[in-house]
Formats: structure tokens, C-alpha cells, sequence
């Protein structure tokens, strides 16, 4: 490979992000037209071709699934730096995500839900958090193209998410979900065809290699780590069986705690070890604060999937003269304002140089915006009533408010993650930006099933005010934070 200072080819950024760009383009397209109908698909009536679940069950399963997603991201991040490498790993998690979806689009209800669920956390898991530890592995730490090299990868992530509800979703609601599905399987095929051919010219041999290999000392306090942690998971769920509490919503509620625990035990793993220097342990206490904020975003922002999505069902007015649009629609909503704005934001960045707002400001101003996209969305409800059908205007609205936040929060999240990231955690921390919206997901699972016509306005409120209230809090700490990475801070207030 060319040197990564020099290497301009793709729009001005390295080649090897053309490569990256698209694989997870493709993986997008899959995985957001298989959500699009998910929710649908499960709170249907069976004779509609659904499975017939509750809303709230419907609803608290889809929190969970998209935590788990992002949960796995630490199974994917260990085996990438300890086993196989980025680029092994990456491969291995489409392969995985590809037959989830084919479980799917098999229409054996219930079961190929769960089994489909289980294949797509793991390939996922091992796909996300590797696919974009490599976009960053593009850059020098001085290379100020990052930003704006991140900003173009969510694009490409935004493109693959624009398309695949309109597609899949007309497939779905309006033909058969399982068809919806079988294009979901289809796209993540086309996405590891690309990879697998265009990987081998222009990524660095290099991610074919673990960056912290297992070595034989390591292999028993791992073995015990890890059989310490199936143990008590094991007896955990012989207990709940024991009591008569091993039903859905409990290990919901088992999961939400796993997902909310585990990045609060990774802090402290990476803290406390020996392989971390003194200013990599200032980094990892720097974005501490960082996560807390992520955290909180991707609760309102995954929220989309499921609060905004049952809004869009229940709440909207599908009727566009004598055709009726599928609630799926809305689901291209966040890529294309995010596509939308992505230019702007890559050429504002750019421009401002070491003049633009550091990544504390950035975040802070990030949940003051998602949280007043919340805010607008209790004002139907307030103004008109919760009983009849609204404006699309008031979801357009809202996604317009909140993208702008995702764009203040997610590129520069991924970008600053791989600034502070210890060397011996380098995939791992990846996964702990994951970890993230994990914890925001598991958190929506256990208030989404409050989510109904009569409480829409005080939910809408409440979120939207505590979003608000943190975002000015961490801007208040914003400079102390710096403080903390400025040596590794590209621009400051």
C-alpha cells in the first residue's frame, strides 16, 4: 500500500476506504431493511402474516435485539485483536449475518426469529466494530483527514440504509415478509463478494494479523475468565427457572443488565491493566464521560426502530390519495438526512480546522439537539390529541432534528475512539463505542413497553428534558475534559 500520509485516491482519502466504504454499504442495506418490517413482522396478526406478539413484547425484543448487536461487539473486538485479525474476523461476521437472514426469510415462525437473532448478533458483532477499527487504521494519529474520512464511511453506512426500506419494506408489507428478508440475505451476499475481491488489493496486510496474540500464559486465566462468566450466567438462569421467573420479559431484563454492566467491568480492565501506559489510562478516563453521552444519544436515536416506527403505524397518516404508504418508509428517514448533511458536515470540519469545537462541545451540543427532537415530537400529541392520525410532517421533523445530532455525535465518536483507544485495546475500545448503543438499547427495552397513545406526551417530554438537562451539564465539564486528550485533540475551543 501507498503510504498512508500520501495515498489520495478516493475522494481525496485512501483507497482502502473505497473498500470499507462499501462492504459496510452492503451490510447496512441488509440489516436495516430486515429492522424496517422486524417490528411489523412480529406484532402482526398471524392471519396478516405476522407472528402475533404484544406491542410491548414486540417492542421490548427489538430494544434488546439491537443491544445485543452491539453487545457482541466485544466478542468481536476480543477475537479480532487476540485470534484471527481484523480482516478474518470482518469476513467471518458477514458470512454469519447472511445466513441470519436467510432463518428469516424461511418462514418457520418463532423459532427462525430466535435462531435468525442469534446468528446476526454474533456476525455482527464480529463485523462492526473491526470495519471500522480499519477505517481508522487508515490514518496517522496527525493525518487531519480523519474526521472527514469518518464522516464519508457514515455516509457510505447511510447509503446501503437509505434504500433498503423502501425495498424491502414495500416487499414486505405490501407482498410477504419472508421475501422482504430474502433481500436482506441477498444484499449482505453482494457486501462480502466486494470485500473478499477488492480486500485483497487495497487493505493493509497487516489486518490479516491480531495486534495483542494470545500467547500460550494467557490461554488458562482466559479460559477461567471466560468459564467463570458462562458458569454464572448458567446458574443465574437456573435460579430464575427455580422461581418460576424464567419467561421472556425477565431474561429481557437479564440482558438489559448484561449490557449495562459490561462496559462498566471493560473500564475498569482497561484502567487497571498492566499493558495500558499512564497517559493511555488519562485517554480512557477522558472518554469515560464521552460514553455516558453516547449512551443517552443512542437511547433516543435506536429509538426510531420502535417508538417512532409503532408513531408511524398508529399515529400517522399513511394516506397519500388512494394508496397507502408502508410505515416502513420512515425508516429511510435517518440515512437520508444523514446523507444529506454528511457533506456539509465533512466541509464544515475541514474548513474550521483547529478553529472547530472540540469533541466534548461537539457531543454536548449533539444531546441538546436529540433531545429537543424529542421534545418536538410531544407537540401532536399536545396540540391535537393522541386518539386521531397527524401530519407525516411531525416524523419527518423530528429525524430532521435529531440526524443533525447523529452527525455531531457518531462520526466523531467512531474518529475520537480510535484517538484514545490504548494500543493493546485497540479493537476492543472500538467495541466499547459499541458498547454504547448496547446500553442505550437496553435501557429502551425496559421503557419502551411504556410507550402507548395515552402516555405519548409525557414520554416524549421526560426523555427529551433529561437529554437536554446532561447535554448542557457535560458541556459545563467540556474543558476539564479536554484537558485530558488534548494530546491527542485535533482543535479546541
Amino acid at each position: 500500500m501507498e503510504n498512508k500520509k500520501y495515498d489520495t485516491a478516493f475522494f481525496g482519502q485512501p483507497r482502502g476506504l473505497a473498500t470499507l466504504f462499501f462492504t459496510e454499504m452492503w451490510e447496512r442495506f441488509s440489516y436495516y431493511g430486515m429492522r424496517a418490517i422486524l417490528l411489523f413482522y412480529m406484532y402482526f396478526a398471524i392471519d396478516k402474516g405476522g407472528l402475533g406478539f404484544s406491542q410491548a413484547t414486540a417492542s421490548s425484543i427489538m430494544a434488546i435485539y439491537g443491544s445485543l448487536v452491539y453487545l457482541s461487539s466485544v466478542l468481536g473486538g476480543f477475537l479480532s485483536d487476540r485470534v484471527f485479525g481484523p480482516r478474518r474476523t470482518v469476513f467471518m461476521g458477514g458470512v454469519l449475518i447472511m445466513f441470519g437472514h436467510i432463518a428469516l426469510a424461511i418462514p418457520a415462525g418463532a423459532t427462525a426469529l430466535f435462531a435468525s437473532i442469534a446468528l446476526i448478533v454474533v456476525g455482527t458483532g464480529l463485523l462492526k466494530p473491526n470495519v471500522s477499527e480499519m477505517v481508522g487504521a487508515l490514518y496517522t494519529t496527525e493525518d487531519r483527514r480523519r474526521d472527514a474520512g469518518f464522516n464519508i464511511f457514515v455516509f457510505g453506512i447511510n447509503m446501503g440504509s437509505l434504500f433498503s426500506p423502501y425495498i424491502v419494506g414495500t416487499l414486505g408489507e405490501k407482498v410477504n415478509f419472508h421475501l422482504g428478508f430474502s433481500l436482506a440475505a441477498i444484499g449482505m451476499f453482494f457486501g462480502l463478494m466486494q470485500y473478499w475481491i477488492d480486500g485483497r488489493k487495497y487493505l493493509s496486510k497487516d489486518g490479516l494479523y491480531p495486534s495483542d496474540p494470545i500467547e500460550r500464559d494467557d490461554i488458562k486465566p482466559l479460559a477461567v475468565r471466560w468459564g467463570l462468566g458462562v458458569v454464572a450466567l448458567i446458574l443465574v438462569l437456573v435460579l430464575m427457572k427455580l422461581m418460576d421467573a424464567l419467561n421472556l420479559k425477565n431474561v429481557i431484563l437479564l440482558i438489559s443488565i448484561i449490557a449495562v454492566a459490561t462496559p462498566v467491568v471493560y473500564f475498569i480492565i482497561m484502567l487497571s491493566s498492566r499493558k495500558v501506559t499512564k497517559n493511555e489510562r488519562r485517554h480512557v478516563v477522558a472518554y469515560i464521560p464521552l460514553f455516558i453521552a453516547a449512551m443517552l444519544f443512542w437511547a433516543i436515536e435506536e429509538q426510531g426502530s420502535v417508538v417512532l416506527a409503532l408513531f408511524a403505524q398508529q399515529r400517522t397518516n399513511l394516506q397519500i390519495g388512494g394508496w397507502t404508504m408502508p410505515a416502513a418508509y420512515f425508516q429511510s428517514l435517518n440515512p437520508a438526512f444523514i446523507m444529506l448533511y454528511t457533506p456539509f458536515f465533512a466541509i464544515l470540519w475541514t474548513k474550521l480546522g483547529k478553529r472547530q469545537p472540540n469533541t466534548t462541545t461537539k457531543f454536548a451540543y449533539g444531546l441538546v439537539i436529540a433531545g429537543i427532537s424529542y421534545l418536538f415530537m410531544a407537540l401532536p400529541g399536545w396540540l391535537e390529541g393522541t386518539s386521531g392520525r397527524v401530519s407525516i410532517l411531525w416524523l419527518i421533523g423530528s429525524w430532521a432534528i435529531v440526524e443533525i445530532a447523529e452527525l455531531l455525535i457518531s462520526p466523531i465518536g467512531l474518529s475520537v475512539t480510535t484517538r484514545l483507544a490504548p494500543n493493546a485495546f485497540r479493537s476492543q475500545m472500538m467495541s466499547m463505542w459499541f458498547l454504547a448503543d448496547a446500553a442505550g438499547q437496553a435501557v429502551n427495552a425496559q421503557i419502551v413497553r411504556f410507550y402507548t397513545s395515552d402516555t405519548e406526551v409525557s414520554y416524549f417530554l421526560i426523555i427529551g428534558a433529561v437529554s437536554v438537562v446532561l447535554g448542557l451539564v457535560l458541556f459545563a465539564f467540556r474543558k476539564p475534559i479536554f484537558g485530558l486528550m488534548k494530546d491527542v485533540e485535533i482543535a479546541q475551543d
